[in-house]
């Protein structure tokens, strides 16, 4: 092996050798998400970059080299992967991959100099648990981009990873990177002639690979769901988010064809039909929904079956009787009087008179959310609009369920950009959710990677909780999933249709819908005292 010496180290590799190893690491982590059934390519796609950190561990000041390579990398791998956002806003795309590029970039770094002030051992747990608790942190503030989350990839191959319902993505990413650094020094060990090292480290990799995998394989195929099936019509209208849906084509018209489609499938036995976020587009006070014809015109649906339960989205404003109550994105009325908030919601219609909301919470940063809105709510006249309502949406603390007087299940009303987040959508199930109803508008990336890579990240949602999901895209890829994850009943890109299908419930609870991200929690802890570790070290080394 040429890149190693015989005192454990890496050569000094000339600059056009790493320029190339970050490239072909970049390369080999995109193509993991961009050929489907790649995934397992990511276990070595860290590799280059632990060849080039090592390379380096011997130099001064090297903590800013290290940084550029490895952005480097980590660039090639947002822009391959992600490059679609900007077929909805150049300016939101070129930031989150510059950004989410960075913040990727920092954490290597951070592993790197760990790593020189303390030792090995140390340094390569370091990256393990820096990484997780980058994108645990990730996960929850107002910058979140979590699309490129390790373990996420592993939703093309759900057969590899079903102890996520003991992991969650956490766990993907875990195992990712604990076989990259194990193969790195397998090939380190190899070059040195360490023979027993060697092999010692060939057999653990060898199990720490195939173990988990072939656990899952059986897990995948041994699993069976309990039979109580429920059938569910799900609504794809295909309308163009940019041309029709909120300024070419009235509500009405929307609201016709999403009823004419419903009405194609359904019979007696239909208990649920859903339609996609933002089904209506015009804003309506949930003070009063019922005086709205939209609503009317559902209601009327319902009537003429009424066992169904119809569940869809809608952008929806809230009035605050008293300055007490109002929140950090709730809006002036223009005569002063009073404040509002908006809202990207979902509602479910039956047979009753009461009609419960929920609220979009994990909201699009730059377009429906301003990030800290209690300090910048004076930007939010530069929210990108996309149509509908701009500026910072409100949102609501609880993830609150579905429930109907005739119908003894519970319904988790997903709205987009939440499906991707796992500990979220785990807490509806928490709350007694049945199953996962996931609405969204996966039109505003075009025809691109990015719509598939939406639909596959549900698959992992449905095998952490083991609940069945039934997804309808306005625009994108409606589908049902099961609970092992497998798709049925998909529908083609940039077409009306309706599907129906059954499938079955569940309530029992699996150990990650119990504990959550726990994985990123320890991580965080673990990542605080190797900090304090490090500049301890670092402090008595200096006196």
């Amino acid at each position: 092996m040429i890149f190693f010496n015989g005192n454990k180290e890496v050569m000094n590799l000339p600059k056009g050798y790493k320029i190339l190893l970050a490239v072909l690491s970049g390369m080999s982590l995109s193509f993991s998400w961009l050929i489907h059934g790649l995934s397992p390519f990511l276990l070595i796609s860290f590799i280059p970059l632990l060849i080039i950190e090592d390379s380096l561990t011997g130099r001064k000041s090297s903590g800013t080299i290290i940084f550029g390579y490895s952005y480097l990398a980590f660039f090639i791998w947002n822009l391959l992967t992600t490059w679609w956002i900007i077929k909805a806003t150049v300016f939101g795309g070129i930031m989150a991959m510059v950004f989410n590029s960075m913040f990727m970039s920092l954490v290597f770094m951070f592993f790197h100099k760990t790593k020189k002030k303390t030792n090995k051992s140390i340094g390569y747990l370091s990256l393990i648990v820096y990484w997780i608790t980058f994108e645990y942190l990730h996960h929850d503030w107002d910058l979140s981009w979590t699309w490129l989350t390790i373990g996420n990839c592993f939703a093309f191959t759900p057969q590899l990873v079903q102890w996520y319902e003991y992991t969650g993505v956490f766990g993907g990413t875990l195992w990712v990177l604990i076989i990259n650094i194990l193969l790195f020094l397998t090939i380190k060990f190899y070059s040195d002639n360490e023979k027993i090292k060697n092999k010692r480290l060939i057999i653990i990799c060898s199990l720490l690979i195939i173990l988990p995998a072939a656990f899952s394989v059986y897990r995948y195929i041994s699993y069976s769901e309990k039979k109580s099936p429920v059938e569910i019509e799900v609504v794809q209208p295909n309308i163009d988010p940019y041309n029709e849906k909120f300024n070419g084509m009235s509500p009405a018209d929307q609201i016709a064809k999403l009823l004419d489609l419903a009405g194609k499938k359904i019979n007696s036995k239909t208990e649920y039909v859903i339609g996609p976020e933002t089904a209506l587009p015009d804003g309506y006070w949930e003070n009063n929904l019922i005086q709205y014809r939209d609503v009317l015109s559902i209601k009327n649906f319902v009537k003429e079956h009424p066992q169904v339960k119809f569940v869809l989205g809608l952008s929806s404003f809230k009035m605050y009787p008293s300055t007490e109550e109002i929140t950090p994105t709730a809006r002036k009325f223009e005569n002063g009087t009073g404040y509002y908030d908006a809202f990207n919601s979902a509602m479910q219609i039956d047979t009753t008179n009461y009609i419960p909301i929920y609220h979009k919470s994990k909201l699009v940063p730059g377009v429906e959310l301003m990030p800290f809105p209690a300090i910048f709510k004076y930007l939010d006249k530069f929210a990108i609009n996309m149509g509908g309502i701009a500026g910072s949406l409100g949102m609501q603390k609880e993830r609150s369920v579905f429930t109907s007087p005739n119908s003894d299940y519970k319904i988790a009303p997903i709205i987009c950009y939440e499906s991707i987040y796992g500990e979220y959508v785990s807490k509806y199930v928490k709350n007694g959710a049945n199953f996962l109803f996931i609405m969204t508008n996966d039109g505003w990336w075009g025809d691109t990677e990015g719509y598939k890579q939406h639909l596959n990240y549900a698959r992992l949602r449905a095998i952490e909780n083991r609940r069945s999901i039934a997804r309808s895209a306005n625009t994108g890829i409606s589908c049902f999933i099961n609970q092992r994850g497998d798709l049925s009943e998909t529908t083609k890109w940039w077409t009306p249709d309706v599907i129906k299908g059954t499938l079955n419930s569940n309530d029992e609870i699996t150990f990650y819908t119990k504990y959550g991200d726990y994985i990123g929690f320890l991580s965080m802890y673990l990542s605080l005292f190797i900090i304090l570790f490090t500049l301890y070290t670092n402090f008595r080394r200096n006196k």
